[in-house]
């Protein structure tokens, strides 16, 4: 909602109830009335801080109301997990196109006490009753257009993981309740925020997909307009339904009226009598919900130089493809070469991971995945003598055999290339915190494209995600990421953490669809190898080479590198791609751990807008 218009949302059956919660909430945030039209006079936008230094924990995302969110929650004595979630919650609301209850995510915690590692696989799942041509058109016998036909529709919609992820990151770890969590992020949706050309942009973007339906258009298209820059967005039903979390807690998102409102809304999308869109319907089902739950899984490990680097598991790809990538590069001393011998080394290690990805990486539960294989570094040399010094490989370049290497370079190793096209979006959100207490969380959570399937469940105040279309949208047998019932789609979400001696040095993670990947991989490398401190290896130019035939490259990458690549037979295309016209790869956020407890915070100082990283002290 925006200054101009009052929601009609709260009009059912939950009416009253909600506007007695709301009515707290909006006098606890500072407004004296409910659903009535904000100050017509623009609100300053809070200030970005993309870098602090200090002690006593710390939190960065994308947005300074969310990263305000979490270290509030810090200074009040909550820990890591309670930060992430409430940070997470907040981006829900302010970043509702790229994250929220409707979507899933990986979250790696590190327990300081422990000294260890663990992670929970929030992943979106397909419906049981979901066949392998749910993404042939009927009518023509072929695959729908990808975007926007296949994203706008109830079929690409998974059973959502983020509610449970939630709650079992709290109940494992956490020291607040769900209720507690969710409850500053539900002031801030009922309270709204400032409107920037980010989110202005986004909406106009999406404004087709969200006019397919009869939902949308109520909340982000007020007056058949995307809300303008400077407005303030409120969002009073999402605000009631963290409220109903806080009072039910899962149990009412995965059973009960909401629901059957899910399940329905996929299967019987409330598609516009004026849309030409064809917005196909879903498969999913109340006992699709119920039988949801977030995945307790052990993190992947690679080392690297003197570093253990943890990271998620599949049906995640990130921790393989990173680790995998690592360990090729580890054969090679980048640091004492140029840097354009060291970027094609890195360029040709991710080529190499990325089609061991594409030929074994799937849901576990339903293919075999040799994750042992992936990041030995026996397989790792032998991937590694297909990277000649001087020329680049032809792309794309052959899987390797996993079944026959010796780490001697004398096998053959290789099987035949093959790669699908790749659907993921470069939307998606990331956050990192860490407290007083050491513990740290890296937390990577979507809706997957742009505004997700582009459907708003009505009344609830969240669109829901369309991440089954990460799925290969044609069925071949032989690929891992083929559609089958209750499976969960490959991801490249790649939250990672960076121990030396069981101490964390560095925790990372971004957003970008596959070139997650490659943007977590080139931070690394300009950390470890390069000597980049953390600051400059985030905003450093980015390239991403996915075992394609051209690398995708920022244009600040192609004007300084790009003519020192050629001679290796390297192409750089700019980058922005089917999905954005955006030149930038990723939106990292990251935290580096340093001596005597120092902590440095860092977001993006510009890509997506610039990010926020707050401190709780900067002194000790």
């Amino acid at each position: 909602m925006t200054p101009r218009q009052a929601p009609r949302q709260l009009t059912r059956g939950r009416a009253s109830a909600a506007l007695a919660g709301l009515t707290a909430l909006c006098v606890a945030g500072g407004l004296t009335t409910v659903g009535a039209a904000a100050s017509a006079a623009p609100r300053p936008e809070p200030p970005k801080i993309p870098t602090s230094t200090g002690f006593g924990g710390a939190v960065t995302s994308v947005d300074p109301e969310a990263t305000k969110v979490g270290l509030r929650v810090l200074e009040r004595g909550g820990n890591a997990v309670d930060a992430a979630v409430a940070t997470a919650a907040a981006l829900g609301v302010t970043e509702p196109y790229s994250a929220g209850i409707g979507g899933g995510g990986f979250f790696v915690y590190y327990d300081a006490d422990k000294k260890k590692v663990r992670t929970i696989d929030g992943r979106e799942t397909a419906p049981r009753d979901m066949p392998r041509d749910a993404f042939i058109d009927p009518s023509t016998g072929e695959p729908y257009p990808f975007t926007p036909d296949l994203v706008t529709s109830g079929v690409s919609v998974g059973v959502p993981g983020t509610p449970a992820t939630w709650a079992k990151a709290l109940k494992r770890w956490g020291s607040y309740d769900l209720g507690k969590a969710l409850r500053p992020a539900a002031r801030l949706a009922a309270r709204g925020f400032v409107v920037d050309q980010t989110f202005h942009d986004q909406t106009k973007d999406n404004q087709e997909r969200f006019e397919a339906y009869t939902t949308t258009p109520e909340l982000f298209l007020p007056d058949g307009k995307p809300p303008r820059v400077g407005s303030v967005f409120k969002n009073p039903d999402l605000a009631a339904t963290y409220q109903l979390l806080g009072r039910r807690g899962t149990d009412a998102f995965y059973g009960g009226a909401l629901a059957k409102q899910i399940a329905r809304a996929t299967r019987k999308p409330p598609k516009s009598p004026g849309t030409e869109l064809p917005v196909p319907k879903g498969f999913m089902r109340v006992s699709d919900l119920k039988r949801y739950e977030a995945l307790n899984q052990r993190p992947t490990k690679s080392d690297y130089r003197g570093l253990d680097v943890y990271g998620m598991a599949p049906v995640s790809s990130g921790g393989t493809t990173v680790g995998e990538a690592l360990n090729i590069m580890e054969r090679f001393d980048l640091a004492s070469m140029s840097p354009q011998d060291a970027l094609h080394h890195y360029l040709e290690a991710s080529a190499l991971a990325f089609a061991d990805r594409a030929k074994y990486v799937g849901d576990p539960k339903k293919v075999d995945v040799p994750t042992r294989d992936l990041l030995n570094d026996g397989f790792a040399t032998d991937r590694a003598c297909n990277i000649d010094p001087d020329t680049a490989m032809a792309k794309p370049v052959a899987a390797g055999n996993v079944n026959s290497y010796d780490g001697s370079c004398t096998t053959p190793g290789r099987t035949a290339a093959s790669t699908a096209p790749d659907t993921e979006n470069v939307e998606t959100t990331n956050l990192t915190v860490t407290d007083r207490e050491g513990n740290v969380v890296e937390y990577t959570l979507t809706i997957e494209q742009t505004g997700g399937s582009g459907l708003l469940v009505e009344d609830r105040g969240f669109l829901l995600n369309n991440e089954l279309t990460d799925f290969s949208t044609e069925f071949v047998r032989s690929d891992p990421n083929r559609i089958q019932p209750g499976k969960r789609p490959r991801s490249s979400m790649s939250p990672t953490i960076v121990l030396r001696n069981g101490k964390p040095v560095l925790a990372l993670g971004s957003p970008g669809g596959s070139t997650i990947i490659t943007t977590v991989l080139q931070m690394l490398f300009n950390y470890v190898d390069r000597g980049m401190s953390i600051e400059e290896a985030i905003a450093a130019p980015r390239a991403t080479q996915r075992n394609t035939a051209a690398v995708l490259a920022e244009p600040e990458f192609i004007a300084t590198y790009g003519d020192l690549l050629t001679p290796y037979g390297h192409t750089l295309t700019p980058s922005g791609d089917q999905f954005t016209s955006a030149a930038e790869i990723g939106a990292a956020t990251a935290i580096e751990f340093g001596r005597k407890g120092r902590l440095t915070a860092v977001a993006e100082p510009t890509r997506r807008g610039g990010g926020s990283a707050l401190v709780v002290s900067p002194r000790r």
